[in-house]
C-alpha cells in the first residue's frame, strides 16, 4: 500500500478510536473522568507523534463542529468554549510533547511516564486557567475542581499506557 494512503488510513483509524473512547466519561463535577488521555497516550505509541497529534486535532475539530465525541457524548463549539474547553485544547500540546518522547524512548517506560506526566501538567494548567476564567473560580478553586481529583487516576492511566503502548507497538506494525 502506498505510504501516503497508509498514513491517511492510520490517521483516520486513530481519530475514530478517539471518537469512540472520548465520549465515555464519569461526571464527578465540572470536569469529568475521561479515558481520552489514555487513548491519546496509547495512540502515540502505536502511530507516532505526527499521526497521533493530527488525530487529536481531527478529534477536536469533529467535536467542535457538533459531533458528540467529547466527554458525556457532547459536541459543538459551546463545549469547546465551555468550562472544560481548556482541557480539550490541552490535548494538543499534551500529545505533541508526549509523542516526541514516546517516539524516541518507547522502550524506556520511566522516561515515557515522566514525559506523559509532565505533558499532563501542561494540560492541567491550560484547563485550570480556562475553567477559572469560565466559572469565575479563583485559580486555587479551579485547581481543586479540575485537577486534584484526577492526579492519581491520570497517573494510573499513564502507567497503563506505558505498559500497553509498547506491547501494541511491537504487535501492530503500523509503518512497515
Amino acid at each position: 500500500m502506498d505510504n501516503k494512503i497508509k498514513k491517511i488510513t492510520v490517521t483516520a483509524l486513530m481519530t475514530a478510536i478517539l471518537c469512540v473512547i472520548g465520549p465515555n466519561s464519569i461526571p464527578i463535577g465540572p470536569v469529568p473522568v475521561s479515558l481520552t488521555n489514555l487513548a491519546i497516550f496509547v495512540i502515540l505509541y502505536v502511530a507516532g507523534v505526527k499521526v497521533g497529534t493530527i488525530s487529536v486535532c481531527l478529534y477536536i475539530l469533529m467535536g467542535t463542529i457538533g459531533l458528540p465525541v467529547f466527554s458525556g457524548y457532547a459536541g459543538g463549539l459551546g463545549k469547546l468554549l465551555g468550562p472544560t474547553g481548556g482541557y480539550i485544547i490541552g490535548f494538543i500540546p499534551m500529545a505533541l510533547i508526549s509523542g516526541l518522547v514516546t517516539d524516541r524512548f518507547w522502550k524506556k517506560p520511566v522516561i515515557c511516564i515522566v514525559a506523559m506526566e509532565l505533558s499532563s501538567w501542561l494540560l492541567y494548567l491550560m484547563g485550570t486557567l480556562w475553567l477559572s476564567h469560565q466559572t469565575d473560580m479563583d485559580f486555587k478553586a479551579a485547581l481543586s475542581a479540575g485537577v486534584i481529583p484526577f492526579i492519581i487516576v491520570d497517573l494510573i492511566k499513564i502507567v497503563i499506557a506505558a505498559f500497553i503502548g509498547p506491547q501494541l507497538k511491537k504487535r501492530i506494525k503500523v509503518y512497515e
